[in-house]
Protein backbone atom coordinates (compact mmCIF):
# COMPACT_ATOMS: atom_id res chain seq x y z
CA UNK A 1 0.00 0.00 0.00
CA UNK A 2 1.33 3.43 -0.91
CA UNK A 3 1.71 6.23 1.63
CA UNK A 4 -1.09 8.12 -0.09
CA UNK A 5 -3.43 5.14 0.04
CA UNK A 6 -2.65 4.51 3.69
CA UNK A 7 -3.31 8.11 4.63
CA UNK A 8 -6.54 8.21 2.66
CA UNK A 9 -7.71 4.98 4.24
CA UNK A 10 -6.92 6.30 7.71
CA UNK A 11 -8.79 9.50 6.96
CA UNK A 12 -12.06 7.67 7.58
CA UNK A 13 -13.32 9.16 10.82
CA UNK A 14 -13.35 6.68 13.74
CA UNK A 15 -16.70 5.59 15.14
CA UNK A 16 -16.38 7.59 18.35
CA UNK A 17 -16.24 10.82 16.31
CA UNK A 18 -19.90 10.37 15.43
CA UNK A 19 -21.11 8.93 18.73
CA UNK A 20 -22.04 11.44 21.39
CA UNK A 21 -20.99 9.22 24.27
CA UNK A 22 -17.25 9.98 23.72
CA UNK A 23 -16.13 7.52 26.44
CA UNK A 24 -12.44 8.39 25.87
CA UNK A 25 -13.17 11.87 27.26
CA UNK A 26 -14.38 10.52 30.61
CA UNK A 27 -10.86 10.45 32.03
CA UNK A 28 -10.54 14.20 31.50
CA UNK A 29 -13.50 14.99 33.76
CA UNK A 30 -12.62 15.08 37.49
CA UNK A 31 -14.21 12.22 39.40
CA UNK A 32 -15.12 14.72 42.14
CA UNK A 33 -17.30 16.85 39.83
CA UNK A 34 -20.88 16.99 41.08
CA UNK A 35 -22.34 19.66 38.78
CA UNK A 36 -21.33 19.59 35.13
CA UNK A 37 -22.33 21.78 32.19
CA UNK A 38 -21.99 20.23 28.72
CA UNK A 39 -21.84 23.04 26.14
CA UNK A 40 -22.94 21.90 22.69
CA UNK A 41 -24.39 18.74 24.17
CA UNK A 42 -26.19 17.51 21.01
CA UNK A 43 -28.28 14.46 21.95
CA UNK A 44 -25.68 13.89 24.56
CA UNK A 45 -24.99 10.42 25.54
CA UNK A 46 -21.74 11.78 27.00
CA UNK A 47 -23.70 13.66 29.64
CA UNK A 48 -25.70 10.54 30.38
CA UNK A 49 -22.46 8.62 30.77
CA UNK A 50 -21.22 11.24 33.24
CA UNK A 51 -24.41 10.88 35.26
CA UNK A 52 -24.03 7.12 35.27
CA UNK A 53 -20.31 6.99 36.13
CA UNK A 54 -20.01 9.98 38.46
CA UNK A 55 -23.52 10.37 39.80
CA UNK A 56 -23.26 14.03 38.81
CA UNK A 57 -25.97 16.56 38.01
CA UNK A 58 -25.48 17.34 34.33
CA UNK A 59 -26.88 20.32 32.42
CA UNK A 60 -26.60 20.86 28.70
CA UNK A 61 -26.64 23.73 26.23
CA UNK A 62 -27.62 22.95 22.64
CA UNK A 63 -28.35 25.21 19.68
CA UNK A 64 -30.40 22.70 17.66
CA UNK A 65 -33.89 22.20 19.18
CA UNK A 66 -34.35 18.62 17.92
CA UNK A 67 -31.08 17.47 19.48
CA UNK A 68 -31.82 19.40 22.67
CA UNK A 69 -35.15 17.62 23.08
CA UNK A 70 -33.42 14.25 22.88
CA UNK A 71 -30.73 15.43 25.29
CA UNK A 72 -33.40 16.50 27.79
CA UNK A 73 -34.41 12.86 28.11
CA UNK A 74 -30.92 12.05 29.41
CA UNK A 75 -29.75 15.16 31.25
CA UNK A 76 -31.06 17.05 34.29
CA UNK A 77 -31.68 20.26 32.35
CA UNK A 78 -31.06 21.41 28.79
CA UNK A 79 -31.03 25.02 27.61
CA UNK A 80 -31.73 25.71 23.93
CA UNK A 81 -30.03 28.51 22.02
CA UNK A 82 -26.76 30.39 21.65
CA UNK A 83 -24.18 29.11 24.12
CA UNK A 84 -22.58 32.45 24.95
CA UNK A 85 -25.92 34.16 25.58
CA UNK A 86 -27.19 31.29 27.74
CA UNK A 87 -24.00 31.05 29.80
CA UNK A 88 -24.49 34.69 30.77
CA UNK A 89 -27.88 33.81 32.32
CA UNK A 90 -26.48 31.13 34.63
CA UNK A 91 -25.71 31.50 38.31
CA UNK A 92 -22.11 32.35 39.20
CA UNK A 93 -19.82 29.55 40.43
CA UNK A 94 -22.43 26.89 39.73
CA UNK A 95 -20.46 24.14 37.97
CA UNK A 96 -17.43 22.08 39.00
CA UNK A 97 -16.70 21.24 35.38
CA UNK A 98 -17.71 22.58 31.97
CA UNK A 99 -17.20 20.37 28.92
CA UNK A 100 -16.83 21.93 25.47
CA UNK A 101 -16.27 19.01 23.11
CA UNK A 102 -15.82 19.77 19.41
CA UNK A 103 -17.55 23.13 19.78
CA UNK A 104 -14.96 25.93 19.61
CA UNK A 105 -14.28 25.30 15.93
CA UNK A 106 -17.95 25.98 15.11
CA UNK A 107 -18.01 29.43 16.75
CA UNK A 108 -17.24 32.74 15.10
CA UNK A 109 -15.99 34.00 18.48
CA UNK A 110 -14.82 31.03 20.59
CA UNK A 111 -12.73 33.41 22.69
CA UNK A 112 -15.84 35.08 24.10
CA UNK A 113 -17.12 31.70 25.25
CA UNK A 114 -13.80 30.90 26.95
CA UNK A 115 -14.12 34.16 28.86
CA UNK A 116 -17.82 33.72 29.58
CA UNK A 117 -17.65 30.28 31.18
CA UNK A 118 -15.17 31.44 33.83
CA UNK A 119 -17.93 33.12 35.79
CA UNK A 120 -19.99 29.96 36.21
CA UNK A 121 -17.10 27.73 37.28
CA UNK A 122 -16.53 27.09 40.98
CA UNK A 123 -13.26 28.27 42.51
CA UNK A 124 -11.58 24.95 41.75
CA UNK A 125 -13.65 24.23 38.64
CA UNK A 126 -12.17 23.21 35.31
CA UNK A 127 -12.83 23.40 31.60
CA UNK A 128 -12.59 20.19 29.56
CA UNK A 129 -12.43 20.63 25.81
CA UNK A 130 -11.52 18.94 22.56
CA UNK A 131 -10.87 20.33 19.08
CA UNK A 132 -9.90 18.81 15.70
CA UNK A 133 -6.24 19.09 14.74
CA UNK A 134 -5.96 20.90 11.41
CA UNK A 135 -2.43 19.48 11.02
CA UNK A 136 -3.63 15.87 11.16
CA UNK A 137 -1.51 13.83 8.72
CA UNK A 138 -4.20 13.28 6.07
CA UNK A 139 -5.08 16.98 6.07
CA UNK A 140 -1.41 17.91 5.99
CA UNK A 141 -0.93 15.60 3.01
CA UNK A 142 -3.77 17.22 1.11
CA UNK A 143 -2.37 20.69 1.75
CA UNK A 144 1.33 20.07 1.13
CA UNK A 145 1.25 17.35 -1.51
CA UNK A 146 -2.12 17.77 -3.21
CA UNK A 147 -2.08 21.55 -2.67
CA UNK A 148 -5.77 21.39 -1.87
CA UNK A 149 -8.18 22.61 0.82
CA UNK A 150 -11.62 21.15 0.20
CA UNK A 151 -14.48 21.44 2.68
CA UNK A 152 -16.45 18.28 3.43
CA UNK A 153 -19.67 17.23 5.16
CA UNK A 154 -17.81 16.13 8.29
CA UNK A 155 -14.34 15.82 9.75
CA UNK A 156 -11.57 18.37 10.12
CA UNK A 157 -12.69 20.44 7.14
CA UNK A 158 -16.36 20.26 8.05
CA UNK A 159 -18.25 23.04 6.26
CA UNK A 160 -19.52 24.20 9.63
CA UNK A 161 -16.03 24.84 11.01
CA UNK A 162 -15.27 28.54 11.34
CA UNK A 163 -12.02 28.19 13.30
CA UNK A 164 -9.07 25.83 13.02
CA UNK A 165 -6.60 24.81 15.71
CA UNK A 166 -3.16 23.30 16.04
CA UNK A 167 -1.56 22.16 19.29
CA UNK A 168 0.38 25.40 19.53
CA UNK A 169 -2.56 27.69 18.72
CA UNK A 170 -4.88 25.97 21.20
CA UNK A 171 -2.33 26.28 24.00
CA UNK A 172 -1.73 29.93 23.11
CA UNK A 173 -5.48 30.62 23.01
CA UNK A 174 -6.06 29.16 26.46
CA UNK A 175 -3.04 30.87 27.99
CA UNK A 176 -3.92 34.25 26.51
CA UNK A 177 -7.42 34.01 27.94
CA UNK A 178 -6.27 33.34 31.48
CA UNK A 179 -6.27 29.54 31.69
CA UNK A 180 -3.66 27.26 33.18
CA UNK A 181 -3.47 23.96 31.28
CA UNK A 182 -3.33 20.99 33.62
CA UNK A 183 -3.51 18.21 31.06
CA UNK A 184 -3.02 18.23 27.30
CA UNK A 185 -3.18 15.15 25.13
CA UNK A 186 -3.50 14.11 21.50
CA UNK A 187 -6.32 11.61 20.91
CA UNK A 188 -7.28 9.26 18.06
CA UNK A 189 -3.73 8.71 16.72
CA UNK A 190 -3.21 7.67 13.11
CA UNK A 191 -2.96 3.92 12.64
CA UNK A 192 -0.44 1.97 10.59
CA UNK A 193 3.31 1.55 10.64
CA UNK A 194 4.24 4.29 8.17
CA UNK A 195 3.72 7.27 10.46
CA UNK A 196 6.43 6.25 12.96
CA UNK A 197 8.87 6.01 10.05
CA UNK A 198 7.74 9.37 8.69
CA UNK A 199 8.11 10.86 12.17
CA UNK A 200 11.60 9.39 12.50
CA UNK A 201 12.96 10.70 9.21
CA UNK A 202 11.53 14.17 9.88
CA UNK A 203 13.14 14.17 13.37
CA UNK A 204 9.73 14.48 15.06
CA UNK A 205 8.98 17.83 13.44
CA UNK A 206 5.50 16.68 12.39
CA UNK A 207 4.76 14.61 15.50
CA UNK A 208 1.61 16.63 16.23
CA UNK A 209 0.14 15.46 12.93
CA UNK A 210 -0.30 11.99 14.37
CA UNK A 211 -3.48 13.01 16.22
CA UNK A 212 -6.94 13.65 14.84
CA UNK A 213 -7.84 15.75 17.86
CA UNK A 214 -6.42 17.41 20.94
CA UNK A 215 -8.09 17.31 24.34
CA UNK A 216 -7.22 19.19 27.50
CA UNK A 217 -8.17 20.19 31.01
CA UNK A 218 -7.69 23.84 31.94
CA UNK A 219 -8.47 26.06 34.91
CA UNK A 220 -8.89 29.83 35.11
CA UNK A 221 -5.79 31.32 36.71
CA UNK A 222 -7.90 33.59 38.92
CA UNK A 223 -11.28 32.77 40.40
CA UNK A 224 -14.00 35.05 39.10
CA UNK A 225 -14.78 36.25 42.60
CA UNK A 226 -11.19 37.48 42.93
CA UNK A 227 -11.42 39.26 39.60
CA UNK A 228 -14.31 41.34 40.93
CA UNK A 229 -12.27 42.79 43.78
Amino acid sequence: MSIEAEIQTDNSVPDWYYISSRPQMLTFVPSTARRILDVGCAERRFGALLKERLGAEVWGIEYEPAAAIKASERLDRVLIGDALALVQTLESEKFDCITVLDVLEHLSDPFALLEGVKRVLTRDGCLVLSVPNVLYISNLYRMLVKKDWQYTSHGILDRGHLRFFTRKSLIRTLNSHGYRIERFQGIAPVKGIRFPLFNLITFGYFSDSRYLQFACVAKPICAYSHMLT
